[in-house]
């Protein structure tokens, strides 16, 4: 039996449907890059999927195939009517039309856990993650594909040229690891770059525990803002840091780092660390 992923143009041509570089649509057609995906994604048949940007229904499918329930989000209106047709007789499948930095999924969850599988328009990829982090608490993990620069941005390690603010954030929430590499031409209409899809694990508990989360991650952004100069005078470049020279140099030699040392050199022990210094110092 075909699938939806067999019969991608043949949807789209019926439907009269061009991929809107708008919402950045990039339908994929591989049938063994699905399968990966939902392996890699630890879906069980007792499980809650929440797909963002279903598109044709081509992960929708296997989805359906692997778990209890898959809650479809979709942005572009187009595209509901023809995923009531590809997904038509899957009672296990909600279609929604909404954006998904604007939907709640707890409530759509009815406040059941559950796990993300996507493939992600390149443009909203970084936001979608960071939100999910920052305000899901029910999420048990996230597996996406995303653009294969951000993917290496995602699984950096400190002092390569791909470490940064996104690597820190997502390694304070999950532990992350890239499972394999997707080609464009995988992909309806095929995008200019290659992709991965990345699976991020959340933690139950987090590998640090900062006294001050919000310091942590303003020390994360401003290190990062100017990464080129050293991590001193990128936070004092920084809005809303709030702390001097002195008190910066005290706190990062306080560490055993060189005073030059930038942001790039540290690991989110070392940071969440030097919050906590800063943090100590002011009480």
């Amino acid at each position: 039996m075909s699938s939806i992923a067999d019969n991608t143009k043949a949807i789209m041509n019926r439907h009269d449907f061009t991929a809107s570089k708008r919402f950045g649509q990039n339908f994929l057609r591989d049938v063994s890059v699905l399968e990966d995906i939902v392996k890699a994604s630890g879906i069980s048949e007792d499980d809650i999927a929440v797909e963002i940007g279903p598109g044709l229904g081509t992960l929708t499918e296997f989805l359906s195939n692997a778990c209890a329930r898959v809650y479809a989000i979709e942005v572009d209106k187009k595209l509901i009517p023809i995923l009531r047709e590809t997904l038509s007789g899957r009672d296990n499948i909600e279609i929604i039309n909404a954006d998904i930095m604007k939907t709640d999924l707890s409530a759509v969850t009815g406040g059941k856990p559950f796990r993300i599988v996507a493939n992600l328009p390149y443009y909203i990829t970084t936001p979608v993650i960071m939100s999910i982090f920052e305000s899901q608490t029910l999420c048990r993990s996230v597996t996406v594909m995303v653009q294969k620069e951000v993917g290496e941005r995602i699984t950096a390690k400190p002092g390569s040229k791909n470490y940064g603010a996104l690597t820190l954030a997502t390694a304070y929430h999950s532990k992350a690891c890239i499972v394999r590499k997707v080609p464009s031409g995988c992909f309806v209409p095929a995008p200019k770059v290659d992709s991965v899809v990345v699976h991020m694990e959340v933690y139950e508990d987090k590998p640090v525990q900062a006294r001050d989360e919000k310091l942590l991650f303003d020390l994360i952004r401003g290190a990062f803002n100017q990464r080129r100069k050293t991590l001193v005078n990128a936070l004092l470049g920084y809005a809303g840091i709030g702390f001097g020279k002195e008190e910066l140099l005290g706190s990062i030699t306080a560490l055993g780092l060189k005073p030059t040392v930038r942001g790039e050199e540290l690991s989110l022990e070392q940071f969440a660390a030097l919050a906590d210094i800063l943090t100590r110092d002011r009480e």
